[in-house]
């Protein structure tokens, strides 16, 4: 594609002020068989996943130019797209690794030609001191370090430059796989070190701006809430050599604008699309799109119980069978995911997600509200983000009328998305809301850990269970064949059914638009893009 063309074409599309940063940054015959360009609506805000403030689009960083000791494999799906697969742990830093009899002992034998960027040879050192960091800089990084029972630096022990052994409390099914997670990244411990100060002794200041790995990729420009220029690391020795020598990530917040680029061809990549977006485009020539339900997450309409009505589970279950589920599913998901709704009146499997028993029937909840002090209806704010506005809006307008119908007033509430996770999940006080919670370890009990345990980061509506409370600890760490596992399981969904804090509304997708000429592209459940399978088609 050549720069005349490039400009010729959005000008014709009247695209405006917006794709002019865009113009400028993307050279002539960016995108061809050695360059790929992705463009997508967030912005990275920094290159140190483990650095405080750091959000989820600039995970992509971690992903792309560090290795994990292990990683995930990769399965395809129905409809012949790929994705991850939680079952399947594989080699990436280490090459082989052994767990003691007791599960309390993992020892990692790392690969003897992993080097770093500046082509020193990763060591058991580094990994070290990089384990260390992540579980002493707090936040969420050492938060998914702790779902592993990684929690202290006397866990981890370099046995030799390439033998490394962590020490857990206890057995845990969550501990391999959470190596896997964006958060355990190998940092050349050396560079680091050389750029630490009293006051900044695990260097975040300087690795926020310049990341120090030995992965896939390295980064040549960062030009923050512009863009970011991959160059692919010739070296690389944890797996297959990605497919473009330069992969540009750009951040174009307007999606009319990432639509128009993807639909010309201009672009390779357009990452999370709205669901409208996938439905029209799947049909245009050109142009492909992959839609994958997100594991392990649920859109939801949430109650928070220290609202004084909410305290009434009849209330609540007046509300799950007043919202009008089908023409949400209709109008905010465009039909894209899978309906949450109208199962089964009993619990028979430990599939999750899985359909709730409720349904549109005003009746019953008419019946449901007329037995509490609540039957002539009461006011409450509805709240959602608006960084989510393009599903929870629609969504959220929707529940509104059905609530209105059995006497309960809803005034909707839009929250800037930079103000979002203090409100409705730290400070946890917005009394109805919109969320769309999904766990990056792909088992029910870890869910129901996030979101159903009070004080948990994703229990933003202050649900207190003590039988929950005490299955989600048994559970938690049992291995999935234990006999006990099913039986604890089915009561903690039971549970979530019957008291109903967190309504489900439905199983929400992925989508991703691709151009023709680009192949490769997997789903992960971090639901960032990983450039390093894309390849020319």
């Amino acid at each position: 594609m050549k720069r005349r063309e490039f400009v010729k074409g959005v000008s014709a599309l009247s695209l405006g002020a917006s794709v002019l940063p865009l113009m400028k940054a993307i050279p002539a015959q960016a995108a061809g068989q050695d360059t790929a360009v992705v463009v997508f609506g967030g912005t990275i805000n920094s290159l140190d996943i483990h650095r405080s403030g750091t959000n989820r689009d600039s995970y992509q960083v971690a992903i792309n130019c560090y290795d994990r000791l292990v990683t995930f494999g990769t399965k395809t799906l129905e409809d012949g797209s790929l994705s991850y697969d939680y079952s399947d742990v594989q080699p990436e830093l280490a090459e082989s690794w052994h767990l003691s009899d007791d599960g309390t002992v993992m020892t990692f034998e790392l690969r003897k030609d992993a080097t770093f960027w500046d082509g020193k040879p990763v060591t058991a050192h580094d990994v070290k001191w990089s384990f260390d960091r992540a579980v002493s800089l707090g936040g969420f990084p050492t938060v998914q370090m702790k779902a592993g029972r990684f929690t202290s630096p006397e866990q981890f022990e370099a046995v030799d430059d390439k033998t490394f052994r962590i020490t857990l409390p206890f057995a845990s099914k969550l501990s391999l796989p959470d190596l896997a997670t964006p958060i355990p990244i190998v940092i050349n411990a050396t560079v680091a070190r050389a750029h630490a100060t009293d006051q900044d002794p695990w260097a975040t200041e300087y690795l926020h701006r310049n990341p120090a790995g030995s992965g896939a990729f390295q980064i040549s420009r960062w030009d923050p809430g512009q863009q970011l220029v991959y160059t692919r690391n010739e070296d690389w020795a944890s797996g297959p050599q990605p497919g473009f020598s330069r992969v540009i990530v750009r951040e174009i917040p307007a999606q009319s604008t990432r639509r128009a680029l993807i639909e010309r061809g201009n672009v390779s990549v357009s990452q999370n699309i709205p669901n409208k977006d996938a439905r029209e485009l799947a049909s245009k020539p050109g142009v492909k799109v992959v839609s994958t339900p997100i594991e392990n997450c649920i859109y939801s309409l949430c109650t928070n119980l220290n609202f004084e009505p909410f305290q009434d589970k009849r209330v609540r279950q007046a509300i799950a069978w007043a919202i009008p589920y089908q023409s949400i599913f209709e109008q905010a998901a465009y039909q894209q995911g899978v309906p949450m709704w109208g199962g089964s009146s009993s619990v028979d499997n430990i599939a999750w997600p899985q359909r709730s028993p409720y349904d549109y029937n005003l009746e019953k909840a008419r019946e449901l509200l007329g037995q509490t002090d609540y039957k002539d209806g009461f006011e409450v704010p509805l709240s959602f983000s608006l960084s989510q506005a393009d599903w929870a809006e629609p969504a959220a307008l929707l529940v509104q009328q059905g609530l209105g119908k059995i006497g309960i007033k809803a005034t909707l509430e839009k929250i800037p998305g930079a103000n979002w996770r203090t409100i409705a999940l730290v400070e946890k006080k917005l009394p109805l809301h919109m969320e769309n919670f999904g766990g990056w370890l792909n088992t029910p009990d870890y869910y129901f850990f996030w979101a159903y345990i009070k004080g948990n980061l994703f229990n933003s509506y202050n649900y207190d269970n003590p039988e929950m409370a005490r299955l989600v600890e048994q559970t938690l760490d049992m291995p999935m064949d234990d006999p006990r596992y099913a039986p604890n399981v089915t009561r903690m969904i039971e549970l979530a059914f019957d008291d109903i804090p967190r309504i489900p509304l439905w199983q929400p997708t992925l989508n991703v638009a691709l151009n023709a000429d680009v192949q490769g592209y997997e789903y992960w459940f971090h639901r960032q893009m990983d450039v390093r399978p894309l390849k020319p088609a």
